[in-house]
């Protein structure tokens, strides 16, 4: 692996043969929640693990009571550490499901729908985007922060297709921007970190790519479950005429 330029505050130090002519885009990595899917609301899937009608009030009770709880120690506490294994995982949301009484007896309900396939929906743009990059030849993985096997997801939806390299996060004991986890996938694909673009939509665990040598494109937040998500952008990054 190249080593990276010693920067000075206005840029590097020194200029490295082969600076301006930046290597092509071989492979594309991708996180999966809030880039290529989006789970359902939070409204839509309290009404299902409860079984039973909401009213618009006691569901909005229940909304801020999952926002307060984020805030809440026990909570915070056991975010720390949440992808490293799919124990912590688990822990860390039905902890947080459970700060809210009424959704006590569902805690461990609402986390099943996060392992449940049938949740989860692609962005409108998202099978486009993959086709399109795998009919340019961009081999492609998925480098995610999660705590379960995320293949029947993609499957479902007809989408594992696309890739063949697959990076959980709990199977490997560490978590986004760990260099680890990108080189992994690098190795996997026979592919350079030059050579590689990681999408998400994380500042910190997948603009953290950079620091590994990788390129990174971090998608804006807010995309609502089903939308176009912008994903055209990763075709102009990855087809750029060469300088």
């Amino acid at each position: 692996m190249r080593p990276l330029p010693v920067c000075g505050p206005e840029g590097p130090l020194r200029t490295p043969d082969g600076a301006l002519r930046p290597s092509p885009v071989r492979a594309v990595l991708f996180d999966f929640s809030g880039t290529l899917f989006q789970i359902a609301s939070y409204a839509d899937r309290i009404r299902a693990a409860l079984g039973s009608p909401v009213s618009e009030a006691a569901m909005d009770d229940l909304l801020t009571g999952l926002e307060a709880g984020l805030a809440q120690p026990a909570v915070v506490a056991a975010q720390r550490g949440r992808d490293v294994s799919a124990a912590a995982h688990r822990h860390a949301f039905t902890t947080w499901y459970a700060s809210v009484p009424g959704l006590v007896p569902v805690a461990e309900a609402l986390y099943e729908q996060l392992r449940s396939p049938e949740h989860w929906r692609p962005y409108a743009d998202a099978a486009a985007t993959l086709d399109a990059l795998a009919g340019r030849g961009i081999a492609l993985g998925v480098v995610s922060d999660v705590g379960w096997d995320l293949r029947p997801t993609f499957a479902h939806h007809g989408l594992d297709r696309y890739f063949s390299v697959w990076v959980h996060s709990f199977e490997h004991d560490t978590e986004k921007p760990d260099p680890a986890l990108f080189g992994h996938a690098c190795r996997e694909l026979g592919v350079a970190p030059a050579e590689t673009l990681m999408v998400g939509d994380h500042p910190a665990k997948d603009g953290g790519a950079a620091g590994s040598g990788l390129r990174s494109y971090v998608l804006p937040a807010g995309a609502a479950p089903g939308a176009v998500r912008g994903l055209d952008a990763v075709l102009r990054l990855v087809c750029a005429p060469s300088p």
